[in-house]
């Protein structure tokens, strides 16, 4: 097997019982839990094993819940497989700070604290300025910038060829979901988001979380990470604030990341944490690869024996 890279989930992707059963059987990945209920101060496990959903559904919970159930799937996935080795790392949004502390660019417990605060900003700024977002599938990128322009909206992701999501007002939305129907999109799907993310509506949010990120100590990654932000590498510690502040507002270049492993030399991708968002994209990117995923025990032993086959 070749060049592997390692992926972490975005919001979006969690569910009630996430980490649980690795958590129970890994005394690895249990640690971690314990650690972030006592570095936030509640029980961060509780909210990911039984809920309630309402709760793991807020954005100031959700973003420490997928970093810490990420890290306890890769935790788990060091166990198995102890000789691993990874040309590079990606995520999804929030899942791009997975990424970074796996590189060891922060530490644990400073993810954790810009996670929470990320998370409790982009709630504020949701209930400051309502807004949504609008996957479009089957039309490509040119014609949806067409559309975000006629509609008001702004580009949000850029996850595949094929998939492209807006965001902005509602109003804004409701019409790129129209204009999107009308120019032939295969589908055209308003998310169920708290608000517009990775819009300028988001913007408020950037702004109180560069104070937080003043705070914390960034280090160089020990391996290439992809930047959702610049679609490329990662540089030092201050480009790496730049980027992380930038991605909030700024469009997501998924599909520019995927393209920049592949130049890498990159052909596996293992997913950790909930869901398999990011190997379905990939999927529909390049179907030559090889896609894996970690988010429970049955998942990660099958991951384990076909990575050491």
């Amino acid at each position: 097997m070749g060049n592997k890279a390692i992926l972490f989930s975005g919001q979006g992707a969690q569910f009630v019982g996430m980490g649980k059963d690795l958590a129970e059987a890994y005394p690895e990945s249990k640690a971690l839990f314990d650690r972030a209920n006592e570095v936030l101060g509640y029980s961060l496990s509780g909210i990911c094993f039984e809920g309630p959903e309402e709760s793991l559904t807020r954005s100031d919970y959700c973003q420490p819940a997928i970093f810490v159930t990420s890290m306890a799937c890769y935790a788990a996935l060091r166990t198995e497989c102890p000789d691993l080795e990874f040309a590079g790392a990606a995520g999804l949004s929030l899942g791009e700070w997975t990424a970074l502390h796996m590189a060891g660019a922060l530490s644990f417990e400073d993810t954790l604290k810009v996670l929470e605060a990320r998370g409790r900003f982009m709630q504020e700024a949701c209930e400051e300025r309502e807004g949504g977002m609008v996957s479009v599938i089957g039309l490509p990128e040119d014609k949806v910038r067409e559309i975000a322009a006629a509609a008001g909206a702004e580009v949000a992701n850029l996850n595949s060829p094929a998939q492209t999501v807006l965001a902005g007002p509602k109003d804004v939305v409701a019409e790129a979901e129209r204009l999107a129907q009308e120019a032939g999109a295969k589908r055209a799907i308003v998310l169920n988001v708290a608000g517009a993310f990775h819009s300028s509506l988001m913007q408020s949010a950037a702004d109180r979380l560069q104070s937080v990120l003043n705070d914390v100590d960034v280090v160089a990654p020990s391996l290439p990470v992809a930047s959702n932000f610049t679609g490329g590498q990662h540089g030092g510690p201050d480009d790496i604030r730049r980027a992380m502040l930038g991605q909030i507002s700024g469009s997501v270049q998924w599909y520019a990341c995927v393209q920049w492993l592949g130049q890498q030399g990159v052909d596996t991708f293992v997913e950790c944490g909930p869901g398999r968002v990011l190997t379905g994209l990939i999927k529909r990117i390049d179907k030559t690869v090889g896609l894996h995923n970690v988010q429970d025990c049955e998942t990660l032993k099958k991951t384990a024996e076909a990575l050491q086959a």
